[in-house]
């Protein structure tokens, strides 16, 4: 079920892109007009997973109902504070000094409960690959912190899932919002409606609605 990964033409052996992402472009291309317009203004730039589902969900949760630069400059500081961004060391961190990285209360306890799914092995990494989208969602919305959208992130920047439609990420939904409707409000009905015209690419989609708005991409 899971995306192939092909490496990045000279990146680090751990960062991939996906297999499917030229194919979707044209595909795209043919049935929107405003991803025909916006797909051609950024290059070569493409997703990439950094290939660490741990790693990847702490970002999520670490950017949660904060801005991009707000959340890369708590992520900094708190990726300094472990030997290693694994389970085992977040687990050993003092709560002091996560809390003193800008992390709410809220989050050390989010980012120590995924810790310790990692570590006790109640998640399945090695059949992720093989489980659809929303099995994986149901997983990982056991564990704390991780609601339907952080859940979908993941897909999106781990697993790289071609076909994921984040109707929760308000930047899709303001990307939306300013690329199709004039900068007038839309509905989760609305978004549902233009990305009709995405499948089974709507994670590509998404990408390019988002770098419409920061045009620096975002990764977990």
């Amino acid at each position: 079920m899971g995306a192939q990964l092909v490496a990045a033409a000279g990146a680090s052996p751990k960062l991939a892109t996906p297999h499917y992402w030229q194919d979707a472009c044209l595909h795209l291309s043919k049935k929107d007009r405003v991803l025909k317009r916006l797909i051609p203004q950024f290059g070569d730039a493409c997703l990439e997973t950094r290939g660490d589902a741990f790693t990847t969900l702490a970002r999520s949760i670490v950017g949660q109902q904060i801005s991009v630069k707000a959340a890369q400059a708590v992520w900094d500081r708190f990726a300094a504070l472990p030997r290693r961004m694994t389970p085992g060391h977040v687990l050993k961190l003092k709560v002091d000094d996560m809390r003193a990285a800008g992390l709410s209360a809220r989050k050390v306890e989010y980012l120590v409960d995924l810790a310790l799914h990692f570590d006790a092995g109640t998640v399945h990494v090695k059949a992720w690959e093989d489980m659809d989208d929303e099995a994986i969602v149901a997983e990982l919305v056991a564990i704390r912190g991780i609601g339907r959208w952080t859940a979908e992130m993941f897909l999106i920047f781990h697993l790289m899932r071609p076909n994921v439609l984040p109707l929760d990420d308000l930047g899709l939904l303001n990307g939306i919002s300013r690329n199709y409707f004039s900068g007038d409000p839309v509905s989760r009905s609305d978004a549902r409606e233009v990305a009709a015209a995405w499948t089974p690419y709507c994670s590509v989609a998404t990408w390019y609605i988002w770098r419409s708005l920061d045009p620096l991409p975002v990764a977990y």
